[in-house]
């Protein structure tokens, strides 16, 4: 038998998906408006600059944004069409990738960085006190850990 939403729980996850789609919007005009960037190009730029080493093999890369496979190798051929990653082939395994920054890529991901957390910063936590950061953060990671056990 369907449990059915209660009236504040629906109100609640209405509030969750309108929020995500309005942020995604506005950051997403954002980055395209100042830097000709998606939002998708700037998740993965800036997991292969903060990747520790030479770059990530594609299957991690895909692990941290929680892209299915065939997301990501579209997002990353149209973004090595457009010289922002380099793909190389992994030399310990020869099924795998490594992808890391190319010169265009770097670049575009270190100009787009201080536009894009000013703009968080006014849509998200200019609104908040550091005691609702602290509880959206805790919400957030109690979420995502029963999401991420149940997959």
């Amino acid at each position: 038998m369907t449990q059915w939403l209660t009236d504040e729980e629906l109100q609640a996850w209405r509030g969750l998906m309108h929020l995500t789609a309005q942020l995604q919007s506005a950051l997403g005009r954002q980055l395209q408006d100042e830097h000709g960037i998606s939002v998708a190009d700037y998740e993965v730029l800036g997991r292969l600059h903060d990747a520790p080493g030479a770059g990530l093999r594609a299957r991690d890369l895909g692990a941290t944004l929680a892209w299915e496979q065939s997301r990501l190798s579209h997002q990353l051929t149209r973004m090595q069409r457009r010289g922002l990653v380099e793909r190389e082939e992994c030399e310990s395994d020869r099924r795998g990738a490594t992808f890391r920054l190319a010169p265009a890529g770097r670049s575009v991901i270190e100009q787009a960085a201080p536009g894009h957390v000013r703009a968080v910063r006014e849509l998200v936590f200019d609104a908040l006190s550091p005691q609702q950061v602290t509880q959206l953060a805790d919400l957030t990671g109690h979420l995502l850990r029963h999401v991420e056990r149940d997959r």
